[in-house]
């Protein structure tokens, strides 16, 4: 019987597809299946694209939070509207960034954000099947008033617009599915489990 451990994980072969923003490899691998014994050949297609970083910007005095909206090409090509609220995120890009450094960096690029205090929620993949992509995800004490109508970098060509939102709006706006993106669902569910915790964390009243 073989034990179902990563490594009696056999990688067989790997093809390099496609490189260029994001990479694309093909794996022939066999792997420990729940009967003991090893699978049989397989092939697998995985996108390799880096590791992100999320921050949703919250001002507990005022108990709202920003979102950032801009134009996304995959929602478009989708059919649906593609001008997309958006907790912040970005990549990490250098092997020594942390993931605190990212998402701190992000508030500042993508929403003229100085964040006052910080707080994680969790670390996850985002399709795990066929891509090795993790998202990090925190909450970011923000002042809403400080933040400016638009922001973004030229040299990424971003085009942003700082939305600012009661928590009760962004509420509804998730329960009637106008929010539709995995990393904002979770960071609006997490804070409105976890709101009273981090007020008192927070010193909030």
């Amino acid at each position: 019987m073989t034990e179902r451990t990563a490594k009696n994980v056999e990688i067989l072969e790997k093809n390099n597809l496609y490189k260029k923003f994001f990479e694309v490899d093909e794996y022939v691998m066999r792997y420990p299946q729940y009967n003991g014994e090893m699978s049989r050949s397989v092939k697998r297609e995985v996108m390799d694209r880096g590791h992100a970083v999320g921050i949703l910007l919250f001002d507990p005095v005022k108990d709202k939070i920003a979102l950032v909206e801009q134009f996304r090409c995959g929602v478009y090509l989708n059919g649906d509207y593609p001008w997309v609220l958006e907790v912040v995120a970005g990549m990490v890009d250098h092997e020594n960034e942390t993931p605190q450094d990212v998402a701190l960096r992000e508030a500042q690029e993508e929403a003229g954000a100085k964040v006052t205090a910080l707080e994680h929620i969790t670390r996850y993949y985002s399709s795990p099947g066929g891509i090795t992509e993790t998202l990090e995800l925190f909450c970011g004490r923000v002042d809403v008033d400080t933040l400016p109508a638009y922001a973004g970098l030229d040299v990424e060509d971003e085009d942003i617009r700082i939305v600012v939102l009661d928590v009760a709006e962004a509420e509804k706006l998730l329960t009637n599915g106008k929010i539709n993106n995995g990393i904002t669902i979770i960071a609006l569910q997490w804070l409105i489990l976890n709101k009273a915790a981090l007020l008192e964390k927070w010193g909030v009243k």
